[in-house]
Protein backbone atom coordinates (compact mmCIF):
# COMPACT_ATOMS: atom_id res chain seq x y z
CA UNK A 1 0.00 0.00 0.00
CA UNK A 2 1.19 3.40 -0.96
CA UNK A 3 2.54 5.60 2.34
CA UNK A 4 2.37 9.48 3.06
CA UNK A 5 4.16 11.38 5.02
CA UNK A 6 1.60 14.04 6.76
CA UNK A 7 1.51 16.70 9.49
CA UNK A 8 -1.21 18.18 10.87
CA UNK A 9 -2.15 21.49 9.40
CA UNK A 10 -1.58 24.84 11.16
CA UNK A 11 -4.23 25.22 13.72
CA UNK A 12 -5.55 21.33 13.34
CA UNK A 13 -5.41 18.10 14.99
CA UNK A 14 -5.76 14.58 13.24
CA UNK A 15 -6.14 11.59 15.03
CA UNK A 16 -4.99 8.43 13.76
CA UNK A 17 -7.00 5.83 13.89
CA UNK A 18 -4.57 3.23 13.40
CA UNK A 19 -2.38 4.24 16.64
CA UNK A 20 -5.59 4.29 19.30
CA UNK A 21 -6.53 7.83 18.19
CA UNK A 22 -3.61 9.81 19.46
CA UNK A 23 -3.27 12.80 17.29
CA UNK A 24 -0.54 13.37 14.58
CA UNK A 25 2.55 14.60 16.00
CA UNK A 26 3.55 18.14 14.82
CA UNK A 27 6.16 16.82 12.95
CA UNK A 28 4.22 14.75 10.87
CA UNK A 29 4.33 10.84 10.53
CA UNK A 30 4.48 8.34 7.89
CA UNK A 31 0.60 6.80 7.20
CA UNK A 32 -1.02 4.51 5.34
CA UNK A 33 -2.81 5.95 1.58
CA UNK A 34 -5.94 5.55 2.93
CA UNK A 35 -9.64 6.71 2.34
CA UNK A 36 -9.88 8.73 6.09
CA UNK A 37 -6.25 10.26 5.24
CA UNK A 38 -7.61 11.48 1.57
CA UNK A 39 -10.03 13.05 3.93
CA UNK A 40 -8.13 14.64 6.49
CA UNK A 41 -5.93 16.48 3.02
CA UNK A 42 -8.73 17.55 1.30
CA UNK A 43 -10.52 19.27 4.95
CA UNK A 44 -7.21 20.79 5.22
CA UNK A 45 -6.70 19.31 8.58
CA UNK A 46 -2.81 17.65 7.25
CA UNK A 47 -0.57 18.81 4.56
CA UNK A 48 2.06 16.59 2.83
CA UNK A 49 5.42 16.94 4.59
CA UNK A 50 9.37 15.78 3.64
CA UNK A 51 10.38 13.00 5.10
CA UNK A 52 13.10 13.20 7.88
CA UNK A 53 16.54 12.63 6.66
CA UNK A 54 18.05 9.79 7.97
CA UNK A 55 21.66 10.75 9.65
CA UNK A 56 24.17 8.49 8.10
CA UNK A 57 26.37 6.72 10.87
CA UNK A 58 29.58 7.50 11.24
CA UNK A 59 32.62 5.65 9.64
CA UNK A 60 34.57 5.44 13.61
CA UNK A 61 31.21 4.04 15.32
CA UNK A 62 31.26 0.59 15.58
CA UNK A 63 28.25 -0.86 14.39
CA UNK A 64 28.01 -3.69 17.65
CA UNK A 65 29.58 -2.83 21.21
CA UNK A 66 30.99 -5.83 22.64
CA UNK A 67 29.05 -5.03 26.35
CA UNK A 68 32.11 -3.37 27.62
CA UNK A 69 32.98 -4.23 31.59
CA UNK A 70 29.75 -5.12 33.56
Amino acid sequence: MKRLYLKPAAGRACPDPANGGALLPPEGADVPHTVYWQRRLSADDAVEADRPKVKAATKNAPDVTDGGDQ
